[in-house]
């Protein structure tokens, strides 16, 4: 388990690491093969989403939806008490509880706002609810305050950044003409001697975060052309240099620009991912934002009111997480566990996201699968998840070959 989760190995990895071990150690028949492994990873991600929560009025829940192909969207709770919060660093696994695990085909705000009355039925009321704004979350979670006065909203940092900084490179013509060179010279030099300078890939999502490589890039390449030298001792002639890459010298005040916001935003979300929301954030963070002239001086005032209005809804004494990064996170982990699969749709893997959360110990562990027994997750993949995508794909090629012989 501690392979596949905190190191990164795949379950036939870890089996074969195991079977290695045990070889060694004169120990062949104790290795379990890797169905195993999965066996007791989905087994302890289904004890964690059932097990008994303590009911309590300072809950903080993060909520998303996980996508992949197909119909079925994951919804996804994660929980952790205002008392466990440990500021002065970003949330961690560890610290969260996974409070509901919802796979639906029909995900809209009443759907979602069930869900969240569901998950008050376990934990109580919660104190807090952050989400990235999607339309039928934030529809859910709208409909759950009407019901829940006493619980606050707050959206996520990371999210209200992306759009901000999405808004003002929209309105910026030579951003688009800048990314637009960029992914052009790449094919270029790909295949060339100068390939090691060639820009990184561009994201497909979230382009706009792509924001600090791209503009890194461009800031080192320049930084290249203006000493000679440079070029000389990477073997590359000024001619060709200029050729491939002086277009770069049209966007030199532009690349100055776009990289103040880059570290605006960078320094905003690190105050929040570190410190929290709380009453008087907004002047602290004033603080650590360096003055800015024109576009960068609005995205600063822009980012200090957001954190002033966010953290207005903390109460006197309290610090409140502002992103949700940590179940985003859980969701990278998972994908990184499903590998291929996660370009299928959903299966019964989705249950280990019970075991990517939580502290887990030798105790709890052995209560986990001594508790939860592997007819306990089939009835639960069965129910929630139906007929995958991978065993309708073989059924319908199947058909195929049924034909053929027939």
């Amino acid at each position: 388990m501690y392979m596949v989760l905190e190191s990164g190995s795949s379950l036939r990895c870890a089996a074969k690491i195991l079977s290695f071990l045990g070889a060694e150690l004169g120990l062949e028949q104790s290795s379990p093969d890797f169905s195993t492994g999965r066996n007791w990873l989905l087994r302890l991600g289904f004890w964690e989403l059932n097990r008994p929560k303590e009911k309590a009025d300072d809950w903080i829940l993060m909520i998303d939806h996980s996508i992949q192909i197909g119909t079925v969207k994951c919804l996804v709770i994660l929980g952790v008490r205002m008392d466990r919060l440990q500021f002065g660093r970003a949330l961690r696994h560890e610290d969260m509880e996974l409070i509901s695990l919802e796979p639906m085909t029909n995900s809209n705000k009443a759907t979602v706002s069930v869900c969240l009355e569901e998950a008050a039925q376990k934990i109580g009321t919660p104190r807090l609810i952050l989400t990235d704004h999607g339309a039928d979350l934030q529809g859910g979670v709208d409909i759950f305050r009407r019901k829940h006065p006493e619980t606050d909203e707050v959206y996520d940092i990371k999210h209200k950044a992306a759009c901000l900084l999405k808004s003002f490179l929209m309105a910026d013509p030579q951003w688009k003409k800048y990314a637009s060179k960029a992914g052009m010279t790449k094919l270029s030099l790909i295949q060339t001697e100068m390939a090691p300078l060639s820009p990184a890939n561009q994201r497909s999502k979230s382009r706009f975060m792509n924001l600090a490589n791209l503009v890194k890039w461009g800031l080192n390449i320049l930084e290249i052309m203006d000493n000679p030298a440079h070029i000389a001792k990477l073997n590359f002639s000024m001619e060709h240099f200029l050729e491939k890459l002086g277009w770069l010298t049209e966007f030199r005040e532009a690349l100055d620009v776009w990289m103040t916001y880059h570290n605006l935003i960078s320094t905003t979300i690190d105050f929040v991912r570190n410190r929290g929301l709380y009453l008087g954030a907004g002047l602290d963070l004033e603080k650590e934002l360096p003055e800015s002239t024109g576009k960068a001086g609005e995205l600063r005032e822009k980012l200090i009111e957001f954190v002033k209005r966010e953290s207005s809804k903390a109460r006197f004494g309290e610090r409140l997480p502002g992103t949700t990064e940590v179940l985003e996170s859980c969701f990278g982990k998972l994908k990184t566990l499903e590998k291929d699969q996660s370009k299928s749709g959903f299966t019964g893997m989705i249950l280990s996201l019970g075991a990517i959360v939580s502290k887990w110990t030798i105790e709890n562990i052995r209560e986990a699968l001594e508790q939860c027994k592997g007819e306990n997750v089939l009835n639960w993949i069965s129910e929630k998840i139906g007929q995958t995508i991978q065993s309708k794909r073989k059924e319908a090629f199947g058909l195929l070959g049924a034909t053929k012989t027939g």
